[in-house]
């Protein structure tokens, strides 16, 4: 079955991980991805370890149902082929340096002279402004944004969060710009150009903090893995491991107490509502952390799960897989056929009409460049 975006071409001028996993969603819903690299191919295949047979498990992680051509912008006939297949897309996204892609013909005035429908992505890590000449890289923005300020025990070192975040943000956020794109491209007929920064995608993701300092004045610091708005809402330890605890409101509170065998406790003045829990977390703690070192972690996330209260173990990328298959997500699917069948994860997004596909599994660098070739060579005219 045609996916939501059959029909929709889009060259994708991107590397790494931000404009490769946005094209990636683009892909799994029906559009036709052209991938563009330089011929020394997309940085993250060499990002090893670790590895599936000699490709990285980085590249293959954000890459499938694309088709891969090799082009050297710098040499003339590769960059008329790039502007060919850009004349002729629904969607272009790059990620180049702002402004670095003008002296090949392929930034988005020129684009928009010989392509007037098309929609232009680009990401950038700091905008096309005063920032336009700042590298942006995940890590950096970490930095800068103020997340790693927020990462970390109270007392110890700021620390990056365990993925590129803002890199998987800011590709999420290039989708939906483009999806909107489109739409208003449907009603007018006309491409536009949107935009999406690494440090705007921080501050927004950074919700209740960022609100907390515009709105509130208040610069938010490290609590380790507590919530400085809801008690309890961390890792609590049990029996064997800690268990993360999420009773996020007064009738979660009072369930959880209710398992725990002291129902008595939602009705202490100092714990009847969140902002009381909140200011007397220090007490309460205890109080619950007794009640928990009776039983194990699983032990107590079945009875808890059965009333509703919301709390996990906390386990390793396997562990997650494996209770996703437990709860019926099927998180896996595998891509391609015999020797070139390459497991991936499954796109997030469930459709009940037009679901997602995967059709191609990650391209070999260049694996399409020929047959590419002769197609803009025959419908270029």
């Amino acid at each position: 079955m045609p996916g939501p975006l059959s029909g929709v071409l889009v060259a994708d001028l991107s590397r790494v991980l931000a404009g490769p996993y946005a094209t990636m969603l683009l892909a799994d819903m029906g559009a036709e991805v052209v991938k563009v690299e330089s011929p020394q191919g997309d940085e993250t295949r060499t990002w090893t370890p670790p590895v599936r047979g000699e490709t990285s498990t980085y590249y293959l992680g954000v890459n499938r149902g694309k088709r891969s051509i090799a082009l050297d912008l710098r040499d003339d006939a590769d960059a008329a082929v790039a502007r060919e297949l850009v004349r002729r897309a629904d969607v272009v996204v790059e990620n180049f340096k702002p402004g670095g892609l003008a002296r090949f013909g392929l930034d988005h005035d020129t684009v928009r002279a010989a392509n007037p429908r098309a929609v232009y992505a680009s990401i950038s890590g700091f905008g096309s402004g005063a920032g336009a000449h700042v590298p942006g890289y995940d890590l950096m923005v970490q930095a800068i944004s103020g997340l790693m300020s927020l990462t970390g025990d109270a007392d110890g070192p700021p620390y990056r969060a365990g993925i590129s975040v803002f890199d998987v943000m800011a590709g999420n956020h290039a989708v939906i710009g483009i999806l909107a794109a489109l739409r208003h491209r449907d009603a007018t007929g006309e491409g536009q150009h949107v935009e999406v920064n690494l440090l705007s995608s921080a501050l927004t993701g950074l919700v209740n903090h960022s609100s907390a300092y515009v709105a509130g004045g208040v610069v938010p610091t490290r609590m380790g893995n507590a919530h400085p708005s809801v008690f309890p809402y961390e890792p609590l330890p049990t029996a064997d491991d800690d268990l993360i605890v999420a009773a996020a409101n007064d009738g979660q509170f009072r369930k959880l107490c209710d398992v725990l065998g002291i129902p008595g406790v939602p009705d202490d003045p100092r714990f009847a509502r969140n902002a009381d829990r909140t200011a007397h977390r220090e007490e309460l703690r205890p109080i619950l952390t007794d009640r928990l070192a009776t039983r194990g972690a699983v032990e107590w996330f079945e009875e808890l799960t059965k009333v509703g209260v919301p709390c996990g173990p906390i386990g390793t990328i396997d562990g997650g897989f494996a209770m996703a298959e437990r709860f019926g997500l099927d998180p896996v699917v595998e891509v391609g056929e015999g020797e070139r069948a390459v497991p991936t994860t499954r796109h997030p997004i469930r459709f009940s009409a037009t679901p997602a596909a995967y059709r191609l599994p990650p391209p070999e660098l260049d694996e399409h460049g020929a047959e590419l070739r002769t197609w803009l060579e025959e419908t270029g005219a």
